[in-house]
């Protein structure tokens, strides 16, 4: 073998060692679905009850997908649709008049939609997840405090990450009047728990 054949092939199999590493972290990258079948996601929220106490519920119809890379989070990105009507806070009456004209509007809005901008982490699997949310008919931007509950292998063969998250709202953002509720209603927070199946 001459000198040069040599410093070429020393050169290729340099350029492939370099590589790897590179092409590795790239194959983490993975898309899920979140896993709304079996109750292992949930959208939940709560919001004063004339400052003496709170109202808790639901959003129980959702779907969507994110993509993570656990070598590279901050590359991760989030879509959620959540159908507006299946708001449940345990109290029909209430729901009926959640869901009307006075507030949410489901007939003329009946979905809410997420789409993630960016993920900065903070170390120890939490981060910030920013994106924009669309509700009754207005979209803004909103920060979701995440935490990364685990992920791993599950017994049907497949591959899970769960994640859960919190933010708060103004309902004032999106055109919802809540002075119905009183002054400390004008505020709802919002937690996320969100587990996917890699496809």
């Amino acid at each position: 073998m001459n000198k040069t054949s040599f410093l070429g092939q020393s050169l290729v199999a340099g350029v492939m060692a370099a590589s790897l590493p590179l092409m590795a972290g790239q194959a983490q990258a993975s898309d899920y679905t979140i896993d709304t079948e079996g109750q292992h996601a949930f959208v939940q929220f709560k919001v004063s009850h004339l400052g003496y106490s709170y109202i808790l519920g639901e959003f129980k119809e959702f779907s969507g997908d994110f993509s993570y890379d656990e070598g590279k989070p901050e590359a991760s990105s989030v879509n959620v649709k959540v159908d507006v009507d299946s708001l449940d806070s345990a109290h029909a009456e209430r729901d009926k008049h959640l869901k009307s004209a006075d507030f949410l509007d489901v007939s003329q809005y009946p979905t809410a939609t997420f789409a993630s901008t960016g993920f900065k982490t903070t170390g120890d699997g939490a981060g910030k997840l920013t994106g924009d949310l669309t509700l009754h008919g207005k979209t803004q931007p909103i920060t979701i405090d995440v935490d990364h509950i685990g992920g791993g292998e599950d017994p049907w063969g497949g591959y899970r990450q769960g994640f859960e998250g919190t933010t708060t709202l103004k309902l004032a953002d999106y055109g919802i009047d809540t002075s119905k509720l009183g002054p400390t209603a004008a505020t709802v927070d919002l937690y996320l728990v969100i587990e996917g199946i890699r496809q």
